[in-house]
């Protein structure tokens, strides 16, 4: 290459560069962003027809009827990690956020399953609590710990923290520590939002948003919280 063309050669590189699309949402701190664009291309919808889409920085989702759960899943699996999120949830609709979780056509007709931490307004405050998405119903209910039931907040913006290492699975919601949970059925999956199907016309195009998505699957030890030892332990690995 001659001198005089190498002004233009370094410009098309900036060029290119510059305009090429982002491949990591890794921060400075060692977490990673789950939404990276407001075509949510690292996500895909299984399962039911409900609507989602960016709002800001926020995903947001729209109850619909004559459909099953509808879950909008990471093309990405994840095995430990620590998963953060704020969620704001219309208080006459159910969700939840999948994790670790399967679907494979060859598996109750591809449905999908795995663990879920509940999203709920319902009576029985069960919000931050572990269910086994279609295959064994709930893991951990919060009666086990019922001073948790009061940490949702109804109609405003909650925090959840779901700490999954190992076997051990834990999650908080506005840092009350809901569960403390050892489960060996599955090691890895993908992370969905979940718009729960509904029967009741009410309910229809309502909203779920979630914002603030992070997650990390470095470093975990360290950045594990604490665990309260007034929290009852529950065991379910090898079958229990």
């Amino acid at each position: 290459m001659t001198l005089r063309f190498l002004p233009f050669f370094l410009i098309l590189i900036i060029i290119c560069f510059g305009c090429s699309p982002k491949i990591s949402t890794a921060t400075k701190d060692g977490w990673s962003l789950l939404l990276i664009d407001k075509e949510l291309s690292n996500f895909e919808v299984l399962n039911g027809t409900a609507e989602y889409y960016v709002e800001g920085n926020t995903i947001v989702g729209i109850s619909k009827m004559n459909t099953s759960n509808s879950f909008l899943c990471t093309k990405e699996k994840y095995a430990d990690f620590i998963l953060e999120f704020e969620v704001w949830a219309d208080p006459t609709l159910n969700s939840g956020v999948q994790f670790r979780s399967i679907r494979d056509d060859k598996i109750m007709g591809g449905r999908v399953h795995g663990y879920q931490v509940e999203i709920e307004s319902s009576p029985r405050k069960w919000a931050g609590g572990i269910y086994d998405e279609g295959r064994r119903g709930w893991l951990y209910s919060l009666d086990s710990n019922p001073v948790a039931k009061d940490a949702f907040k109804v109609g405003q913006w909650n925090y959840y923290r779901v700490q999954a290492i190992g076997n051990e699975i834990v999650t908080w919601v506005n840092k009350v520590q809901c569960t403390y949970l050892s489960d060996d059925l599955t090691a890895s999956g993908f992370i969905g939002f979940q718009v729960h199907s509904i029967e009741d016309k009410d309910q229809d195009n309502k909203k779920v948003k979630w914002r603030n998505i992070r997650i990390r699957t470095s470093n975990l030890e360290s950045e594990k919280w604490p665990l309260s030892a007034k929290v009852t332990f529950v065991n379910k690995t090898n079958g229990k």
